[in-house]
């Protein structure tokens, strides 16, 4: 028996799974800095060359939102822009491509971030944990900026300030750590895979429809499609930043009594966290070899 089995035998199973789950923070101690400005660095670098700058990552989702409200509101709903509970159907989509906005970015970016910073992981001695977490932040940097210009419109119209609008700051930050979580696992497994990446690209194309940004996924008559909708954590997240924004509902109110919907979040997000842990320990010392 090596000194490797020896060692795993006297920590047991709970210390093995302590030592997994400190991984990543140990690998991020000393990082700090460095974290942050090459999260800033990511937004000039992606940018660099146009005239505004990183403006266009604002650019870009605002006329995206034109589009689907044009297309919803002008086109499909012949200009009805009035939802059953009196909310102008602009406001409504756009409270809930807030924070698809971030999941998407999140997602198609930080599932390349490894292929896409190789130098990092085959030549520099830099946690590969904290290539995830910069290129993850820097789409958090753009969301920050996008949350200041929608609350500043929805206090022109009336929506903002009140108390429950705190409730954002707990959302925005439960949406960065699930979302950096699920790169760690979709990140290295992209990194092994270009098939895989490609899956991801097609699933996130399709996935906007299922996300309630441009629906209420409360008041859809199908009652198992509304429950299977409760699974989706796009749907969670697009259902709370508008209870915290346009709907004056707490996080515990909601459709449902008792409140499935937080339920399933919290349970999905411990195995997100749980998984993005094992996927990237298991597959972290195979990446410079791959790469």
């Amino acid at each position: 028996m090596n000194t490797t089995t020896v060692q795993k035998t006297k920590k047991g199973f709970f210390g093995r799974l302590w030592d997994g789950m400190a991984a990543i923070p140990r690998e991020h101690r000393g990082f700090g800095k460095q974290v942050f400005m090459l999260a800033k660095n990511d937004l000039i670098k992606t940018y660099k060359g146009a005239i505004i700058g990183p403006f266009w990552a604002v650019m870009k989702p605002l006329f995206q939102l034109f589009v689907y409200w044009f297309a919803f509101s002008v086109g499909l709903r012949g200009g009805a822009d009035r939802l059953e509970h009196g909310i102008g159907f602009f406001v409504f989509i756009m409270v809930g491509f807030l924070p698809w906005t971030f999941m998407s970015e999140a997602i198609s970016k930080g599932s390349k971030c490894i292929r896409n910073n190789k130098q990092f992981v085959n030549k520099i001695s830099f946690p590969v944990s904290a290539i995830m977490t910069y290129t993850t932040m820097a789409k958090f940097y753009v969301q920050i900026f996008l949350f200041s210009l929608v609350y500043l419109y929805l206090a022109i119209a009336g929506f903002t300030p009140s108390l429950y609008n705190l409730q954002i700051i707990m959302y925005m930050i439960m949406m960065f750590v699930f979302f950096l979580a699920l790169v760690w696992s979709l990140a290295p497994m992209s990194a092994f895979s270009k098939d895989f990446e490609s899956l991801i690209n097609t699933v996130m194309s399709g996935l906007f429809w299922l996300s309630g940004v441009c629906f209420d996924s409360y008041t859809i008559d199908n009652e198992f499609i509304r429950k299977i909708l409760l699974f989706n954590p796009m749907t969670y997240f697009c259902n709370g930043f508008r209870k915290a924004l346009i709907y004056n509902q707490w996080y515990f109110e909601g459709f449902y009594k008792p409140n499935y919907e937080n339920l399933i979040f919290v349970a999905e997000f411990i195995l997100v966290i749980f998984l993005g842990m094992f996927n990237y320990n298991r597959l972290k010392k195979r990446l410079p070899d791959v790469l």
